[in-house]
């Protein structure tokens, strides 16, 4: 339920801070003092859509904090998958400037209006003279219904949940095993395709860095013939390193026995030369292996490309493509011997098929049974709220057992709520009819069948007294006082007849000070209430007859809701 809720520059409203109870909180006050700026805070920090109208002028934001209290296992898992830690108080906030930055918190964490959305959804239905959230979607109608019907339908939901489960399993083997036999044909012939091509090329770990240094030598043969040939030239030819090291050393031959030091330098010189000899002659062979052929480097090229061909459709690597030749083969011995087990599985299918068919139709013909009684149920509560020729039904929508791959946890067909108010009028579906006011007197019946099987802690309703009253307005507050057993209750309201049922009252004023307009709000207690269903009654609060009729409406109301107890 909405416990407390904070307004800030909405409007005329200046700062406005309202302690919500629990049953029924309604929202009195003269036309045009700002009730509905009330239930537009609360659909602005719901998620619902700002433009800078809202701030108040003069002003450069405006901000609505809600703090609610749940205990809802789908309110937590929510704020579990937001990954935001789950606690019985929800605080809500939004903020929204003048340059249209808008700010959204969920327990202080950052988030997004369509993350608001979700979760606000499963705590507030609002119901207004143009909002009517809930349900107008047929996935929320069809949910409702479900929850009407009880366990005769979650009975077939949970059979019908196993069947899908089990489908998905045969239709996940059948794909493992290639699909039907045209699929499964097509796909061998692909794979054989891609074996042998991958089989004819003989790949070879490391061959592809081989051939690639190959080719690097190829493309700069002039520059590895230049410098070698160097090399050798330097080294070996007469007059080069290598015999002029030889007259080093032998130029230390007639001192050599003068001195081990003498002689040492002069093997050194003649290993030196020798080194170099070995040198060129090594510059030498590498010269002559560099004889490349040209058509052996046009072999080496068609291979590289055939090797890059490989691994753009296989994989990176020659690892990668040989790692798939694997793959690719075990798939096909699979596919090869699975036309067996495939029709095994075809001939399940079929049966299951059957099965999730019928198990639909009996879950159909389950809410069907549940609409009837509902429906019925429904009529009555509208023909005490002043409509006087109501209908309502619910539309099922047709299928058959080629329908059956379409099946979800929720059956097969859809489910629309159709209503007319008056005789003569066709069926609609509640998104399409006009009048407000009718459309919240059928919200009003609908939830005081569902307030003690709906989850939702809080029901909105934006003055559902529209075009009502004596008897009438008696009925509508209480019918707010069975659904307020069960759920929490803010309505805006002009009927004192409501008002008198209230738990807890809120009156709505303008002033003027300073030559500004302010929204002002204030709690309805004791005497103060007496004198405010006096206002309502006729206006004149210091008329007796008005005060006792006050009195008298306060007192039956309370009696009325003892009677609940």
């Amino acid at each position: 339920m909405l416990q407390r809720l904070v307004i800030e520059n909405v409007a005329l409203i200046e700062r406005a801070e309202l302690e919500f109870s629990e049953g029924l909180n309604v929202l009195s006050g003269e036309t045009g003092a700002g009730k509905s700026v009330i239930l537009d805070a609360i659909d602005f920090v719901l998620g619902a859509k700002a433009d800078r109208s809202m701030i108040r002028s003069g002003e450069s934001f405006c901000a609505v904090r809600a703090q609610f209290q749940s205990d809802d296992a789908r309110v937590a898992q929510l704020l579990s998958e937001f990954d935001i830690e789950a606690d019985e108080t929800l605080v809500l906030s939004r903020k929204f400037t003048s340059d249209g930055k808008n700010s959204m918190r969920i327990n202080g964490c950052v988030v997004t209006a369509s993350m608001v959305r979700r979760l606000t959804s499963l705590l507030v239905d609002v119901h207004g003279q143009s909002e009517h959230f809930f349900l107008l979607k047929e996935s929320n109608q069809l949910r409702l219904l479900d929850d009407v019907a009880g366990d005769a339908v979650a009975v077939h939901k949970k059979t019908l949940a196993g069947q899908l489960s089990e489908r998905r399993r045969i239709l996940s083997e059948q794909e493992r095993l290639g699909g039907d036999e045209g699929e499964r044909a097509r796909r061998l012939d692909i794979l054989k395709f891609q074996i042998d091509e991958i089989t004819r090329a003989e790949l070879k770990e490391g061959e592809e860095e081989d051939l690639a240094a190959f080719r690097e030598r190829y493309r700069n043969a002039e520059k590895i013939l230049d410098a070698l040939g160097a090399v050798r030239q330097y080294l070996a030819e007469d007059g080069g390193s290598a015999d002029t090291l030889r007259g080093a050393g032998r130029s230390l031959a007639p001192i050599a026995r003068l001195d081990a030091r003498y002689s040492a330098l002069a093997d050194r010189l003649e290993n030196a030369a020798a080194e170099a000899e070995d040198i060129a002659d090594t510059a030498q062979s590498l010269l002559e292996e560099l004889d490349i052929d040209e058509r052996e480097a046009q072999r080496v090229e068609a291979r590289f490309d055939e090797l890059r061909s490989l691994r753009k459709k296989y994989g990176g690597s020659v690892a990668d493509v040989l790692a798939y030749l694997a793959r690719a083969q075990e798939e096909y011995d699979l596919l090869s011997d699975s036309a067996v087990r495939f029709e095994q599985l075809g001939a399940e299918l079929e049966q299951l098929d059957d099965a999730i068919y019928a198990t639909c139709r009996a879950l159909t013909d389950a809410r069907k049974a549940a609409a009837k009684g509902f429906t019925e149920r429904v009529v009555k509560e509208l023909k005490t709220l002043n409509i006087s020729s109501p209908r309502f039904e619910v539309a099922f929508g047709e299928y058959d057992r080629t329908d059956v791959p379409h099946a979800t946890a929720e059956g097969l067909g859809s489910v629309t709520f159709l209503f007319s108010a008056n005789a003569g009028e066709p069926l609609k579906e509640l998104g399409k009819i006009i009048s407000g006011g009718e459309m919240s007197r059928f919200m009003l019946s609908v939830k005081t069948q569902l307030s003690a099987v709906n989850a939702i802690g809080t029901y909105i309703f934006d003055e559902i007294d529209a075009g009502i009253g004596g008897k009438t307005a008696r009925v509508v507050g209480e019918k707010f006082c069975k659904i307020a057993k069960n759920v929490q209750i803010i309505a805006v309201s002009h009927l004192a007849q409501i008002a008198a049922f209230a738990d807890r009252e809120f009156y709505i004023e303008k002033r003027e000070e300073g030559g500004r307009t302010f929204t002002v709000i204030r709690d309805v207690e004791g005497d103060a209430r007496i004198l405010e269903i006096a206002r309502l009654i006729g206006g004149d609060t210091q008329s007796d007859t008005a005060l006792q009729h006050a009195r008298e409406l306060l007192r039956n109301a309370q009696i009325y809701k003892k009677s609940l107890s």
